[in-house]
């Protein structure tokens, strides 16, 4: 969807918006320890899902690490980094067994890739640990074309059923992903834990795995 500019005002984000410090057990989203059947798989778009930013127009490499990897600065100072709950998510999907894939069109691939291996995340090993975003991810699919062609390659490379995986993304048009059987669910603001619940809620009715 149509976004503004906002490479000149990334570099003094709200508190609210990107990471700003990794906390030492970030809360869950409260799906994941009711009890009832979760997906599989999480599959997340980048631009505007994970981070707030449009990776192939508003952020010009070179890449370097600040505050130990919670931010992102390219070569012209501006800084970027994930929505605030991101990282907290991402730790705990992988804490719970839930695989986790990106699902991207971006036409700077490479951009991507290098910008989820700068960033940090909460490493559940330890209160004070970290880990490269990237590392929390079983599959990328990072490259412009169809989110079928990405869902259908993600499938074919986990064996995990369509029907298993839950998708996040900002833009309505990629509920044409849903023909395969995912279920999609629209993000706004960004991934967060009340996104996670809301599309989990989805996932579970659609897929009739509400208790009765």
């Amino acid at each position: 969807m149509p976004r503004g500019a906002v490479t000149s005002s990334l570099t003094n984000d709200p508190p609210t918006t990107t990471t700003t410090e990794l906390p030492s057990q970030a809360a869950w989203p409260s799906t994941l320890t009711d009890g009832l059947p979760l997906p599989k798989m999480m599959v997340f778009d980048l631009d505007y899902t994970l981070w707030p930013f449009w990776v192939d127009t508003h952020v010009t490499p070179p890449l370097k690490a600040q505050e130990g990897g919670l931010k992102v600065k390219d070569r012209f100072g501006e800084g970027f980094g994930f929505y605030s709950d991101v990282g907290g998510v991402l730790d705990a999907l992988r804490q719970k067994g839930i695989q986790i894939a990106a699902a991207s069109r971006t036409h700077a691939p490479d951009l991507g890739r290098d910008m989820l291996k700068l960033l940090k995340i909460p490493h559940s090993s330890s209160s004070s640990s970290t880990q490269r975003a990237i590392d929390c991810f079983d599959h990328l699919q990072i490259y412009p074309g169809s989110k079928t062609t990405h869902f259908e390659r993600i499938h074919r490379d986990s064996g995990i059923e369509y029907e298993d995986m839950l998708f996040f993304d900002d833009e309505s048009r990629n509920k044409n992903v849903e023909t395969l059987g995912v279920v999609m669910w629209l993000v706004r603001d960004g991934v967060s834990r009340s996104s996670i619940d809301a599309g989990v809620r989805s996932w579970r009715k659609r897929n009739k795995k509400l208790p009765n």
